[in-house]
């Protein structure tokens, strides 16, 4: 990160600012919230998992358990909506794409009831093209990482 340049000050995103930067919808917006965000360089995710959730009564009858994939979105949205709101110019109308997933982990089920912290962190950036880490928790339990690529384009 350049040290010279002066760090945006952003504590926080809600649902609402959240939509505001990145155009994914019901039922596919899977985080509720952004916080400790570091601009440019890492922020935290909450997604509220409830029973309600769109994905639960095939995923699976009488056992509900959140998708590992839908956790990793979560993180790729979590790191969208972190580079969107640091950017220096204009956010509107980016769009992040996913380019690359690696190293997938998935260590415990993510179960209705949850509360889902998706940590994740800049590990590179060269133009366009984002590398993070991604790290989800429940009570401080990790339960999934992956490390992930993104490219910011205008659409």
């Amino acid at each position: 990160m350049d040290t010279n340049r002066p760090q945006k000050d952003i504590m926080e995103l809600d649902t609402a600012r959240i939509m505001e930067l990145l155009p994914h919808r019901y039922p596919f917006l899977l985080i509720d919230k952004v916080r400790d965000i570091v601009s440019g360089e890492s922020a935290v995710g909450i997604k509220n998992v409830t029973i309600n959730e769109p994905f639960f009564p095939g995923h699976f009858p009488g056992h509900p358990v959140m998708p590992g994939v839908l956790i990793v979105e979560s993180m790729a949205q979590t790191a969208a909506a972190m580079v969107v709101v640091s950017m220096d110019d204009d956010p509107d109308g980016k769009l992040v794409y996913f380019m690359a997933i690696d190293n997938a982990r998935f260590r415990k089920p993510v179960v209705p009831g949850d509360v889902l912290e998706i940590h994740v962190t800049k590990t590179q950036k060269r133009g366009s093209v984002w590398k993070f880490e991604g790290i989800a928790k429940v009570d401080d339990a990790v339960v999934a990482e992956a490390k992930f690529t993104a490219m910011i384009v205008d659409p």
